[in-house]
């Protein structure tokens, strides 16, 4: 009774600058497809990448609290800058009452898959991410000897949340370009990137090879995410979850460029809207 209690009441929320949350969302969403989901967005401050740490603390803060006020079970934020910047920060003032998840590119599992499969591994990041010191401790520490190219890939993450196709697969190219021709692992150092990995591996797929296998942080945040809510994944519950969009802490509905992804469309699809 009480784990079937657990299946039913579970809420996660999540919350990002923009729609760089919906990868992790999705994840959630297929992996308990009755849990009640916040997303939690900031379209008046968005970017938050230009922003200095004390105002991407200030305006990541503002999308957590607003998240918060709903009784999540937990808060996974889906931002690698928000999470390199304002984490502490939003874990000092909502735990231990809301769990706080955040997002780390996922080097160490892909570090471990290409000690395995051999060969190049690539970091997309944005230019902010690349080559900085945040970056640099993780490749040091969880590296693991790896033969590691970090590619900045510049608008990319801009480009992705326009939604404009030309831009997109402009910035894709600019930064395939830069990306070993026999890479065989490739981390998606931007929460917004899983939204088109699969252009990124074509992308950066010579011809008659092998595509390279891309490696996102949606499971690993979904997974944590429901640990700490203490719910177990239910792929198989019934599609009862709801969604609630909250945009600079008013409540409002996915837009029109989360639908053309694939992870918005089945959010709006298996998601009763609830104010």
């Amino acid at each position: 009774m009480t784990d079937r209690l657990e299946l039913l009441t579970v809420k996660i929320a999540l919350m990002d600058s923009g729609i760089g949350l919906l990868p992790a969302a999705a994840a959630v969403r297929r992996a308990r497809p009755d849990a009640d989901l916040v997303l939690s967005d900031d379209p008046d401050g968005m970017p938050w990448g230009p922003r200095d740490a004390h105002d991407i603390t200030a305006h990541a803060l503002a999308c957590a609290r607003a998240a918060a006020e709903l009784g999540p079970a937990a808060l996974i934020v889906a931002c690698n800058t928000a999470t390199v910047h304002a984490l502490p920060a939003i874990r000092a003032e909502l735990e231990p009452a809301v769990p706080v998840i955040g997002t780390v590119p996922a080097i160490k599992p892909a570090a471990a898959a290409a000690a395995t499969s051999g060969g190049p591994l690539a970091i997309w990041a944005t230019p902010a991410t690349t080559g900085s010191p945040y970056q640099r401790r993780l490749i040091d520490e969880f590296g693991n000897g790896a033969d590691i190219t970090e590619v900045p890939c510049h608008g990319l993450a801009d480009a992705i949340e326009s939604g404009d196709e030309d831009l997109i697969d402009k910035a894709v190219r600019a930064a395939a370009a830069l990306t070993p021709d026999d890479v065989r692992t490739v981390v998606l150092g931007c929460t917004h990137y899983e939204l088109v990995g699969g252009r990124v591996r074509e992308a950066v797929t010579a011809p008659g090879a092998t595509p390279p296998v891309l490696h996102g942080s949606a499971q690993a945040v979904c997974a944590q995410a429901l640990r700490r809510a203490n719910a177990v994944p239910d792929p198989d519950a019934e599609p009862t979850g709801g969604l609630t969009v909250l945009h600079s802490g008013s409540t409002g509905e996915l837009t029109s460029t989360a639908l053309t992804y694939a992870e918005g469309r089945l959010l709006a699809a298996s998601s009763p809207a609830r104010g």
